[in-house]
């Protein structure tokens, strides 16, 4: 059983080291959280994809999950804070809560300003993800995954 804690934006609190975790993986994590927002919410309910990168989460937010072959819109939000890695529950603030719905590895393929492309390896993603910057006024990214059975 998950016990639901309150998680709160990156700048609110300090960062913690040492959280409790004995292992220490090969390969930084990623996780995809479906994101409920609550009725009157001005934002909608969402997808959020996570990645680890150092202390923080890299983020970005879509209406749908990144499907084979096809490009599908992601906005860059703030980052966020490396308990989400492993939290389900309430969001803070009354901004509904989150569900876990792929975790895994993941290895960097390509860091740019302009395109961000990791190579998974999750329970139901295994294949590359590849986030282009479409829109820098807006951080609106679009997204394209190619299932490893599918690459050359």
């Amino acid at each position: 059983m998950i016990r639901p804690v309150i998680v709160e934006p990156l700048m609110s609190l300090p960062l913690m080291s040492g959280c409790g975790s004995s292992e220490i993986s090969a390969m930084p994590r990623f996780v995809i959280l479906r994101h409920e927002t609550p009725s009157g919410s001005p934002k909608l309910s969402h997808w959020d994809l996570m990645f680890e990168d150092d202390a923080v989460l890299r983020t970005w937010a879509c209406e749908t999950l990144p499907e084979a072959d096809a490009s599908v819109d992601a906005y860059k939000l703030p980052d966020h804070r490396l308990a989400y890695l492993d939290y389900e529950g309430p969001v803070s603030g009354n901004r509904g809560s989150v569900t876990q719905w792929e975790a895994g590895e993941f290895e960097v393929a390509c860091d740019s300003p302009a395109c961000w492309s990791v190579e998974l390896q999750g329970r139901q993603l295994v294949g590359c993800l590849t986030l282009t910057l479409h829109d820098p006024g807006t951080q609106l990214w679009h997204t394209r995954f190619v299932p490893a059975s599918n690459q050359a």
